[in-house]
């Protein structure tokens, strides 16, 4: 082989060294990315409120490169709209935090169990039911909760069952009394009706008995007292419990820097 044969055939070598290296670059990049890849965050809302209540939250989450889902509950029973909630979550790819407003604790607990991709629960002044115990039981168990009287008479449904509603004018000091006023307003006008039966449904599963669990509330809820909230959260063996001095019973509409900050610890805990 001449001088000039051997330069071409370095020179060859080398193009296919470099288009080798060039072509595997992508597929390292998306290995990396595949192994970093956030979580998604599905958020339940409770009873009394509907998926707006967590717009605060989701900003924060967007801001930090979190793909959410504030998923549409229910509010019919417990079974069913953990049923719904179960099917949304299987339906993502990749792993999930799963958060839970007020009732909407009761459906996570019982919508994550059987699910391998749930990696957290988090409790945002919610539920953690045991197997057996409802909501309405829970928050009757220990003093401080106003919200029976502060409900109006039950929407009668053709089904036989009840809808249940907070009094427009005690929706305020009730369930938001850290909301601005006009704030409050739209969402006592707004409510979600929840039916007497789901309150009182008790629980099939318990699924914080298996996945971590991180729990925050506000000192000045009247719908679950916080008493409650202290023994669920040591019940379920929390993480990382977080009271926000002060806040109402919609600490995610209120505080919803604190609220994003524990799902964000709850989505890259180990």
């Amino acid at each position: 082989m001449n001088l000039s044969s051997r330069r071409f055939a370095t020179i060859l070598a080398s193009w296919i060294v470099l288009g080798a290296f060039a072509l595997a670059m992508p597929l390292v990049a998306l290995a990396q990315k595949s192994t970093t890849q956030k979580p998604t965050v599905v958020l339940v809302h409770g009873a009394f409120a509907d998926s707006s209540s967590w717009n605060g939250v989701i900003q924060r989450l967007h801001a930090k490169g979190y793909t959410v889902v504030a998923a549409a509950n229910e509010l019919r029973s417990v079974k069913g709209d953990a049923a719904s909630v179960n099917s949304l979550v299987k339906s993502i790819h990749g792993s999930v935090v799963l958060v839970g407003h007020s009732y909407g604790g009761s459906v996570i607990s019982e919508a994550a169990s059987g699910l391998d991709n749930v990696k957290a629960l988090v409790y945002v002044a919610a539920f953690a039911p045991e197997l057996g115990e409802s909501a309405g039981e829970l928050a009757g168990r220990f003093p401080g909760s106003s919200l029976g009287p502060a409900l109006a008479p039950p929407v009668e449904l053709a089904d036989g069952g009840k809808d249940l509603y907070i009094v427009q004018s005690k929706f305020h000091a009730q369930f938001a009394a850290d909301v601005p006023t006009a704030q409050a307003a739209l969402m006592a006008a707004g409510q979600r009706p929840v039916t007497d039966a789901a309150l009182h449904e008790a629980s099939t599963s318990a699924a914080w008995k298996t996945i971590p669990s991180w729990f925050v509330y506000g000192s000045a809820d009247l719908n679950i007292p916080p008493a409650a909230q202290v023994f669920m959260a040591a019940r379920a063996h929390s993480r990382k419990t977080v009271v926000v001095m002060g806040a109402s019973h919609v600490v995610m509409v209120s505080h919803p820097a604190e609220v994003a900050a524990l799902i964000e610890r709850a989505a890259q805990a180990k």
